[in-house]
Order: C-alpha cells, then structure tokens, then sequence
C-alpha cells in the first residue's frame, strides 16, 4: 500500500520547530520521502491534510489499559473480563493519536496484558503496539501489595491480594525470572510507597538497595530494562544507583537527584497530569467526591513539594519521556498530559519530543518517534499548530499506525 500524505505541515519529532509545508510518502509500512511536492505514484491513495500539522505518533510509557479508577473492582473481576473491557481501552488510545505504549502493570496473577500485546501485534485487536511489564515487585506491605487497599474496600473484609509481592533477594530474583519467563517486555518494581494506596507512604522507600541492586541486575542479565514506581527523593536514588532505565513518577525528586538521572542517562516518566491536578484541586471538594480520604490527606501533605519538584523538573537537564498513568484516570484523556507539563514550564518543543523521539529512545526503538525517511510509518495529525497551542494535541484528527491509516479527518 502507498499512501501520499498531502500539504501540511510536518514536525519530525526532533527539531525544535515544524519544518515547514511538506509532502509525506508511506511505502507498506515505512515513510519513504518527506520532501516538498512529491507527485503521488501510480495507485497511491492521496489524503490531504492542508492546515494541518503532521508529528510522530504519540508514545505513552506509562499506561495501565487493564485498570479502571475504581481500582478494586477490577482487582477482583476476572482475567477474561478484565481483558475484553481493555478492547475499546486501545481503540481510544490509538484513535487518538497514541501509536505505541508502555503498559506498566495488570492487576491479577495472569498475564493478560501479554495476550492483548500479542494480539495487537497480531492483527487481531485494534490498538496501539505495546511494550508490557505484566505486573509490579512489590515488596509485601509495599505499593503492589493490594491486600490493604482490598481490606480498606470491604471494611476489613477483603482477602489478601499480593499478586507480585517479593521480598530478600532470592524471592525478588525469582519472580523476575517469572516475569521474564511469561514474556515480559519490561520489568516493574515499586520502591516506594504512593499515593493512592491506603497502608505506605509516597516518601517511604520499600525496598533496601541490596533489593534494588538484585532485581535490576536480574533483569539486566535477562536483557530486560528496569523501572520502578517511584515518588520519594530517596527511593529515586536508590533506584538510580542500581542501574535503572526510568524512574516512573518521581514527582518528589530532588534537584541534585534529578542531576544524578541526568549523569547517568536515566529517563524520567512523570505522569504530571495525574499527580499536579489532584495537587492544584487538593482544596476542591467536587475534585474529591468519591475518592478515598486518605489520597486527599497525602496529596495535601504533599502539594508544595509536589509543585516544587515540578518546577525542578522543568530547569533540569533530564530527559523526559511522556507517560500518564492512564487508567488511574480514564483513557481518552492522555494528551491532557501536554498541557500539564508545559504548564509547569516545560517547552512545548521538550513536551512533544517526550512523546516521540525520546520516549522511542526510551524503549529501544529507533524506528519509532521521528518522521523520516526509512523510519515506521506512525503518523498523526492536529488541526493547526501544536506549539503555539498545545492543547491541540487532544485534537487529533488523521491516525496512521505502520502505514495503515485508522482515521481520516
């Protein structure tokens, strides 16, 4: 199949700026020219796209397509439903522009996420190609361990939900070996507490760096890359020291710890929308109808901190990679992140290439994130231009994944 891609504007996911007015031609699956008034080939389908400006597919490294924010009902429903309510999950990601994701995490003693990857990659579930950590280390007591959060739920009366809970080094050794065994792309761990779980805190560091260093030399020794959910200065840095790829979260890092990631090459995920929000809303009762006592306590504790940290993030030299943690929040509402970052000083520039070409470099990708020629042909489209007004990301209107287009303005 080729494809002409007509008149708008293109951004190759790397420059600074858009480059300009032009032409994109999509060969099967690769971009084969990016040039100014390419003449369609003999059979090619024309889409024009005048007024629009052409980017990379978006890359979300941290998703949870499986998980609803009434987390606890979907602890408890089964692998099956669990896995069919996910199907229109990745339709609305892809629709909207979201080509790949990281998914970080189910929330049962299964592997469905690993099916829904496969059949993704099978043709026979439409959605974004993925990349799957299965499930979350935790130590037990620690943020993976949903025995708490079950218990607080039913009044005391749930029942004990560790799912992928380890502790000393021999057990964490073990379950990564799991992980790794079942198919894993990726492997997650939490080394601190959060905010959503009734029984830790986000400052509390879960696991000792003798921990940290096994389950991330376990993994490396695998050929599989490491992140941890992570909030806490300190547990950032252990987590850091041990070798990780990502931090995930990291919204309490410190600045001297954030110049530590950036020596070191290591990718900071920090699923702003989510975390700065609630910050900003700590005192908006209407923000917190329904939601658990204990998320509003600890969010208030934290607010100055949370927006301080932001702030740092933004003057810091790391790189940032685009993640969400959709599904704490519904799917759909994943470019809301774009705004948030830049909200908080992030340039629209550093805030688009987060979701391209750095999050492809996070994952190992180097066809994905750039518009160019030879690269894998994902690519989407905004009405306008996206870095004189961000919030156009939550506008796409032409999704093309691998040289197949899946919408059409």
């Amino acid at each position: 199949m080729t494809t002409l891609l007509r008149g708008a504007t293109v951004w190759d996911g790397v420059s600074d700026a858009p480059g300009g007015r032009r032409d994109v031609l999509v060969v099967g699956d690769r971009i084969s020219a990016v040039e100014d008034g390419i003449r369609p080939p003999d059979g090619a389908e024309v889409v024009e796209l005048a007024g629009h400006t052409l980017l990379p597919g978006f890359i979300d490294c941290h998703t949870h397509v499986t998980l609803t924010p009434a987390l606890v009902p979907a602890l408890l429903a089964s692998p099956v439903a669990v896995a069919l309510e996910a199907l229109p999950v990745l339709r609305t990601l892809l629709m909207n522009g979201f080509t790949t994701v990281r998914d970080l995490m189910t929330a049962d003693n299964g592997y469905n996420t690993l099916d829904l990857r496969d059949a993704v990659a099978a043709g026979l579930v439409v959605g974004p190609r993925m990349f799957v950590a299965p499930h979350m280390i935790s130590a037990r007591g620690g943020h993976g361990d949903f025995s708490a959060a079950v218990a607080d739920q039913y009044q005391g009366h749930g029942r004990p939900l560790e799912l992928a809970c380890a502790d000393g080094p021999d057990e964490i050794r073990t379950r990564v070996r799991a992980e790794v065994r079942a198919g894993a792309d990726w492997i997650k761990f939490a080394a601190t507490g959060g905010f959503s779980s009734p029984s830790d805190d986000p400052s509390q560091v879960t696991y000792g760096q003798e921990e940290m260093d096994t389950l991330v030399a376990t993994a490396r020794d695998l050929g599989r890359p490491a992140t941890p959910h992570c909030y806490g200065d300190e547990g950032v840095r252990r987590a850091v020291l041990a070798g990780v790829r990502s931090i995930d979260h990291g919204n309490l890092a410190s600045a001297a710890t954030l110049r530590l990631m950036a020596e070191r090459g290591v990718f900071l995920v920090p699923t702003q929308y989510t975390v700065l929000t609630s910050a900003r809303l700590v005192d908006d009762d209407a923000h917190w109808a329904g939601k658990p006592p204990h998320k509003r306590s600890k969010f208030r504790r934290y607010r100055q901190a949370l927006l301080d940290a932001a702030a740092a993030v933004a003057a810091s030299d790391v790189k940032i990679a685009f993640g969400t943690d959709a599904g704490m929040f519904p799917h759909g509402e994943n470019w809301r992140e774009f705004p948030t970052m830049v909200s908080t000083g992030i340039t629209p520039a550093r805030a688009l290439r987060a979701a391209t070409s750095v999050a492809a470099e996070l994952l190992g990708r180097d066809d994905l994130g750039v518009l160019a020629p030879g690269r894998t042909a994902d690519v989407v489209a905004v009405p306008g231009d996206p870095f004189e007004d961000i919030t156009l990301t939550g506008r796409v209107d032409f999704v093309m994944k691998a040289g197949t287009v899946h919408r059409r303005p």
